[in-house]
């Protein structure tokens, strides 16, 4: 019976291809034994058994830019977590370790390597952080989302696969005209798209907020998911507009049928985002988090902007500018189909399923 732990997690861009993963895994393989290892307090804690799947949780943080006090443990969990992580490898004794990102991965991935378990490495970002870099140094394979990482990876062990996405993302084609059902709006009028993610993004939803009646009286329709930390200023908002064409949710469900009804999305530029971008073929105005580490978001947003797949707005730039760009765009069909052809290539719709393989072939030439 394979056994195949997987580690990261700390935010959805993480944890869904995680758990895509291990789906396929289970897909190709009905006897695979599964364990998670993510970080305590992070939302994989809740996300991963919500999915059907084991989890086990290091002690382990991030340094706290600007608040110093808040790192003076960070050693002792980072000591703590490693010594619990090589535990949790020498019991479970899996045959390979996948590695996702987010704090648990290095850990993890540090014992497997130590203890000479075959190590794959998912790199969702055209930026790879700091522990992927190092980890790569040892690691059996590293399947990539982006081209050109050869300047951080060794070459050999590369493979590009893309970023596995959730299931209901995977195909989004034939879903338009349920999609504009399901969120009572019109077909025949366009439809943006509005999401910072799960939690919502500052920046785009003031932007929002003061772009609303424009796009209203455009006859723009707006489908606007704000997060729980805005839902009540957004409401009060909307409800100032007066209009049916505007329609917001803290967080909306059934993202696939939002994305098949889009003619337009307003997004960050996460990996995850950007990935089911491309297999819905979407047109995108992407305003990148600015906190996030290393800039990645900026440069994951540059490897579509640079051949014309999306429109890169800063964050800084959001509120001024976000309303006549979105005006712009919709107005001119002709852009929006040329960057829904020039997303296309980065579309991997069986990401999840090529990385299993590659997880179950490091097995069978391990026991050979």
């Amino acid at each position: 019976m394979p056994k195949v732990m997987i580690s990261g997690g700390g935010t959805g861009g993480h944890i869904f291809p995680a758990v895509a993963i291990a789906q396929a895994l289970q897909s190709l393989d009905p006897k695979v034994e599964l364990l998670f290892v993510g970080a305590l307090g992070k939302m994989e804690m809740e996300k991963v058994p919500a999915a059907g799947f084991r989890i086990v949780g290091l002690p382990i943080a991030g340094f706290h830019r600007g608040e110093i006090l808040r790192n003076l443990t960070l050693p002792f969990k980072i000591i703590k977590s490693l010594l619990q992580a090589r535990r949790l490898v020498r019991d479970f004794r899996p045959d390979v370790v996948v590695g996702v990102g987010g704090y648990a991965s290095g850990p993890v991935l540090w014992a497997a390597q130590g203890l000479g378990i075959p190590t794959l490495i998912q790199e969702q970002n055209s930026w790879p952080g700091i522990t992927n870099r190092r980890l790569a140094r040892r690691v059996n394979k590293i399947c990539v989302a982006y081209p050109g990482l050869e300047r951080f990876f060794p070459a050999d062990r590369i493979m590009l696969t893309g970023n596995p996405v959730r299931r209901d993302m995977e195909d989004t084609r034939g879903l338009r005209s349920k999609g504009f059902s399901h969120f009572g709006f019109d077909a025949a009028k366009p439809l943006v798209l509005v999401t910072g993610g799960s939690l919502g993004a500052r920046s785009i939803n003031r932007a929002v907020s003061a772009a609303l009646p424009a796009w209203v009286e455009a006859g723009i329709q707006v489908l606007w998911q704000t997060g729980s930390g805005f839902a009540e200023e957004a409401a009060q908002v909307v409800a100032s507009v007066n209009s049916p064409l505007v329609r917001t949710q803290p967080f909306i469900q059934e993202m696939n049928l939002a994305f098949a009804a889009a003619n337009l999305v307003v997004s960050r530029a996460g990996a995850g985002a950007i990935a089911e971008l491309s297999l819905a073929g979407k047109a995108a105005v992407l305003v990148p988090l600015p906190t996030a580490a290393e800039d990645h978001q900026t440069h994951n947003a540059k490897a579509l902007t640079d051949c014309g797949a999306a429109v890169l707005l800063s964050d800084a730039a959001c509120p001024q500018e976000l309303n006549k760009l979105v005006l712009d765009l919709i107005r001119d069909p002709a852009r929006i189909s040329a960057m829904e052809s020039a997303i296309a290539p980065f579309a991997h719709p069986q990401a999840a399923q090529v990385i299993a393989k590659e997880v179950l072939h490091l097995i069978q030439i391990t026991r050979t």
